[in-house]
């Protein structure tokens, strides 16, 4: 299968509803990262969103829809406080979780009696959503566990061959996934962690809890479960500075192509050009991370990242994409 990256326009979108019309997966842009969408009605359709990616079958996906799309036509919003955050947030990366209505294939959510609806802000999405007018089941578009796209070129790298097509909508600008938010209790649960902080969603709705899964529990976001967001070389994760410059010189004293992931602060430690510097702020080390793994993994046989100190908002995000991507090493 040839894949065309096409930019965003009449003749792109036409072809990206035809494919979706007849079971094939889409990459489109959202201001995160880029999603591999297929008609969320279907089963045919995602099911093979799960084969192109090789996602395992009991992970969920989120359903993508415009702005002006009835929600009501797919889901039941019991809670009095989910149209706060609507009106707060979207479009934008949160993600809510609703309890279904059964109108989409019950493979999206694995069999769940909840449905993750998602109204991304990027314009490209937005074209693509309303041009297509039909929810669009969409993971990362990437190979599973691998790290996430934020530009078209990165969907490619993974998926060529294996779709037809990639709508070009740039870079992303957020950089890690949206916030995973669960709005069916008489309080909003955050089941994973992204833009959108826990502490952002208490300001709204007056209360809001983290989930911690518990052993063996069928997930209920995707993200939950499961390494995610690894580059394809080494990768280990340190507290320390010093421990983690100690770790880098022994990997050149022993002839590897050692590189640092770190913030501002602490990339002057590192030789010129070994440091991948993820910035200063939060928001900054979300936007650049995805970008700076797979920059990572083309040059290094190990990538040594320093967890930031910060734990509380946006950064409760990044640090959750870190931990994932260096697997506890």
């Amino acid at each position: 299968m040839q894949t065309k990256i096409c930019g965003i326009d009449e003749q792109s979108l036409a072809l990206a509803k035809q494919l979706l019309l007849q079971g094939e997966a889409v990459a489109f842009p959202t201001e995160t990262v880029y999603g591999l969408g297929a008609d969320a009605r279907s089963d045919e359709a995602v099911e093979h969103i799960y084969s192109v990616k090789g996602r395992p079958q009991d992970n969920p996906l989120i359903v993508h829809v415009h702005r002006d799309f009835d929600l009501s036509k797919l889901v039941a919003d019991e809670s009095s406080y989910a149209e706060k955050l609507r009106k707060a947030f979207l479009p934008g990366p949160l993600t809510l979780v609703y309890k279904s209505l059964g109108k989409v294939s019950a493979k999206v959510s694995c069999g769940l009696d909840t449905l993750a609806i998602r109204v991304p802000s990027h314009a490209g999405a937005q074209a693509f959503l309303k041009y297509v007018d039909l929810p669009v089941a969409a993971p990362s578009a990437n190979i599973s566990k691998h790290v996430s796209p934020v530009s078209a070129q990165h969907v490619f790298y993974d998926l060529q061959g294996k779709i037809p097509l990639i709508l070009d909508g740039g870079a992303c600008s957020g950089g890690i996934e949206s916030t995973v938010c669960d709005v069916t209790g008489p309080y909003p649960v955050v089941l994973r962690q992204g833009l959108v902080s826990r502490e952002m969603i208490e300001e709204v709705a007056g209360r809001c809890d983290v989930y911690v899964p518990k052993a063996g529990e069928q997930v209920r976001s995707p993200g939950m479960k499961y390494k995610h967001y690894a580059p394809k070389c080494k990768t280990c994760l340190y507290d320390s500075p010093e421990e983690a410059l100690s770790v880098f010189e022994k990997y050149r004293a022993q002839g590897m192509r050692a590189y640092a992931l770190c913030e501002s602060k602490f990339a002057r430690l590192f030789p010129d050009g070994f440091a991948l510097d993820l910035g200063e702020t939060a928001e900054d080390m979300a936007a650049r991370l995805y970008a700076l793994l797979r920059q990572g993994e083309q040059v290094a046989d190990v990538i040594i990242a320093i967890r930031p100190a910060a734990r509380d908002g946006v950064m409760a995000g990044v640090l959750n994409r870190l931990n994932k991507a260096c697997a506890g090493e």
